[in-house]
């Protein structure tokens, strides 16, 4: 049975696409077929950080309003096998679909993959909650900034008003010092959000230069960052993952 994974956050910069690239790609090379859908109409960046532009052609508006059938506008990367990609519109959406027509999207997905993650837009927003209309589980992706732990709580309440089942915590960027410095722990994010923790991933250039040299995270020669993400698949694939608390 497949999973909708919408991945969001309360503010923009957090990670939130690199961590669905990143995710999706770990899913997928553990043997699950794993769709990404770009929810983020008129900003989308998704397809830079699964090195897919070229196959940004189809969107999912396209899907919802029956110009393309669902197989016609998702692409499989060429890269990563069991990793396929559908974009979002490039202009941002004036007349938004109704929450009808996405969940009967999500139905034929779940005809066809394992996992499904939706890259949400930051905020809490129309689009935000179409993102959430029909998910399975919402990951929250956050570090350790307040203004981003405040946002990211938020969202987590708008999200549970939602009745969406199953809320997890991924927080990104995390350099010790700086948590040091403000005398915090992963424990203080936890308690401020109220969320499960599913991930810690620890700040690493890695992501930065994949990105600009075009290759997907878990393929690029840096890594470190690429084995937290793994940890955060496996997690959601159901294994029993110890945290590597760091």
């Amino acid at each position: 049975m497949c999973k909708v994974i919408a991945v969001a956050s309360g503010k923009g910069g957090t990670g939130k696409t690199t961590t669905v690239a990143a995710v999706s790609s770990c899913l997928a090379a553990l043997g699950y077929k794993t769709l990404c859908v770009d929810f983020d109409a008129g900003l989308r960046n998704l397809d830079l950080s699964l090195c897919m532009s070229d196959f940004a052609i189809a969107d999912f508006m396209d899907v919802l309003d029956g110009r393309a059938a669902l197989t016609e506008a998702c692409h499989e990367s060429p890269l990563i096998p069991n990793l396929f990609f559908l974009a979002a519109p490039v202009s941002y959406i004036t007349d938004e679909p109704s929450s009808e027509a996405v969940k009967q999207m999500f139905d034929d997905i779940r005809g066809e993959f394992d996992y499904c993650l939706v890259d949400s837009p930051a905020g809490i927003g129309a689009n935000f909650r179409l993102a959430h209309a029909d998910a399975d589980m919402s990951v929250i992706v956050t570090y350790g900034d307040i203004a981003a732990i405040r946002d990211a709580s938020q969202a987590a309440d708008v999200i549970r008003g939602m009745g969406v089942g199953e809320l997890r915590l991924l927080v990104n960027r995390v350099m010790p010092r700086n948590f040091k410095y403000m005398k915090a722990t992963i424990d203080t994010v936890i308690d401020a959000i109220g969320v499960q923790l599913i991930g810690v991933i620890r700040e690493d250039d890695s992501i930065f230069l994949s990105l600009h040299d075009g290759a997907p995270l878990i393929l690029y020669k840096k890594r470190r960052a690429a084995y937290d993400f793994l940890d955060a698949a496996r997690r959601i694939a159901g294994e029993d993952v110890p945290l590597r608390m760091r």
